[in-house]
Formats: structure tokens, C-alpha cells, sequence
């Protein structure tokens, strides 16, 4: 029983890391804002919360009680995660990111520029 229960936490430990690192691809790698956004809230979610419920059950392994501040990390991250994205997204949509313009290249593009 013990060695299965080794095993089952080094594979939601695996799976968690997986996943943040999968966010954090995804961050450095999406071009567009809200896949950018999508990235770290879904995978990298996902992988913390893996890492910390597999701390969780370790410490319920070894007889210890759970530490208030891991279930409390899990909570907020839980709670915060999706809402913060959320309202990412809410706040890019109501600049209408896609539909601006590209910023000028430089200094002799812009209008206010002397000309020689």
C-alpha cells in the first residue's frame, strides 16, 4: 500500500509540473493576448493545484495534519485564477485590443515628427 501510494503522488507530482510548464510554454510561445491569457489560467492552474493537493495527501501520509496554508493557497488559487482572467479578458475586449492599430516602427513614422 505504501509503494502505490509513492507512486501515485510522484505521478500527480509529474502531472502537475507538466502542466505548469505547459502554462508557461504557452505564455512565452501564444502571439495573441487572449491565448496568452489562456494559457498560464488553464494549464498552469491545473498543475499547482496538482502539486498542491499531491502535499496535502503526503502530509496526511505521514500522519501530520494538513497545513492551513496549502489548502489556503489552494482555495485562493482556485477562487482568484478564473476571476482575474476573466476580467483580463473583459478589460481587453472593451479596448477592443484586435481592432487597434499597429504602434508606429519609429521616430519618422510618427505625424508629430519634424520634416527635414
Amino acid at each position: 500500500m505504501i509503494t502505490f501510494l509513492q507512486i501515485a503522488l510522484s505521478a500527480l507530482l509529474v502531472f502537475g509540473c507538466f502542466f505548469i510548464l505547459v502554462g508557461a510554454l504557452g505564455l512565452v510561445r501564444f502571439s495573441d493576448f487572449f491565448k496568452r491569457l489562456h494559457a498560464p489560467t488553464k494549464a498552469s492552474t491545473l498543475g499547482v493545484g496538482c502539486v498542491l493537493v499531491c502535499s496535502v495527501a503526503y502530509h496526511i501520509f505521514l500522519g501530520v495534519d494538513p497545513q492551513p496554508r496549502e489548502l489556503l493557497i489552494t482555495v485562493f488559487l482556485f477562487i482568484t485564477a478564473p476571476i482575474s482572467a476573466h476580467l483580463m479578458a473583459k478589460a481587453a475586449l472593451s479596448l477592443m485590443m484586435e481592432s487597434r492599430p499597429e504602434p508606429p516602427k519609429g521616430k519618422s513614422d510618427r505625424a508629430d515628427a519634424p520634416q527635414p
